[in-house]
């Protein structure tokens, strides 16, 4: 095993794999764990369920000041429209900053912690010892979406999937604020050809080599 890091931070599109690989890695070093992407889902998925539009300022940052760890277990939250809505919340700034506390708030715990989204490396942590960018081609992240949605008997279409990555890749990447993108010293690791036990291995390597193990 490589030298233990207390914090790991993974950043990358949906679907790439980096909920997987992060969960895995917090088991195998003996870390806390946390989704961000799911405090952006539980925003959004606030504001809907009140009716309201994820694009409205005033109604996300109050959604967002009011979210609770139990909010994060919510099932709705794997949903594709609350995936929209978070993407929607996550441009506003004072979302960000209501939910930016939580976070390295939860980074900052004695025992460390792994912490995946789309800007832990770049704003919430950029002062971690390991920093994983980790990404797929856009067809690959489809067709893992559409398998995963098949699995739960929802009844998907490829084509309008792809689209729908394609349309939130870029509007993560060209948000004024946070844009998603790899730290500086972020590993890369594409997992296009890789199954869940491959990209483990290959995220241990890229580890052990950064911290010199």
């Amino acid at each position: 095993m490589p030298a233990r890091p207390r914090l790991i931070a993974i950043d990358g599109p949906a679907a790439a794999g980096k909920g997987t690989l992060a969960r895995r890695l917090a088991a195998h070093f003996g870390l806390a764990y946390l989704d961000t992407g799911l405090l952006y889902r539980a925003v959004g998925a606030r504001v809907l369920a009140a009716g309201g539009d994820p694009r409205d300022p005033v109604a996300a940052a109050a959604a967002a000041r009011a979210i609770t760890p139990d909010d994060l277990a919510l099932p709705e939250l794997r949903t594709e429209r609350a995936g929209q809505a978070a993407s929607a919340v996550a441009t506003i700034p004072a979302v960000r900053a209501a939910l930016s506390d939580f976070q390295r708030d939860f980074a900052a715990r004695p025992e460390g912690a792994v912490l995946d989204g789309r800007d832990i490396g770049t704003v919430i942590c950029p002062d971690a010892p390991v920093k994983l960018y980790v990404t797929a081609s856009a067809e690959v992240r489809a067709k893992r979406r559409l398998e995963e949605m098949q699995a739960r008997g929802v009844a998907a279409d490829h084509a309008a999937i792809l689209a729908e990555v394609r349309a939130r890749d870029e509007q993560d990447a060209g948000r004024a604020v946070a844009p998603m993108r790899p730290a500086e010293d972020a590993l890369l690791l594409d997992t296009s050809a890789l199954d869940p036990d491959q990209a483990f291995a290959a995220a241990l390597a890229l580890i052990a080599a950064r911290l010199g193990g």
